[in-house]
């Protein structure tokens, strides 16, 4: 099972078992409340650790995405993109 530390990003199935509930009844919970599916909050949470890291940190953009538990960095960089119209290096630079 994937954890949050080091093996990889966090799986639905992760956070439903520590949360001692079934993925099903999570992704329904989050989507009533929320509108989201619990994949689509990880990929939020990711992104806002990887904010962090990018305009704090002098981490480069490939040590951020394996830290957030990217096996391809390319992987991380296009999630990035899609979620806030930059590519994390614009984002670092948007703080110089």
């Amino acid at each position: 099972m994937s954890t949050i530390s080091g093996e990889g990003q966090p799986t639905v199935q992760y956070i439903a078992a520590a949360l001692i509930v079934s993925p099903n009844y999570l992704s329904g919970l989050l989507k009533v409340l929320t509108g989201q599916s619990t994949q689509q909050h990880i990929h939020d949470k990711l992104i806002e650790k990887a904010k962090e890291k990018l305009s704090t940190t002098d981490l480069s953009v490939t040590e951020i995405a394996y830290v957030l538990g990217f096996e391809h960095p390319q992987s991380f960089s296009k999630l990035f993109k899609k979620k806030t119209n930059l590519s994390p290096l614009e984002f670092r630079q948007s703080f110089n």
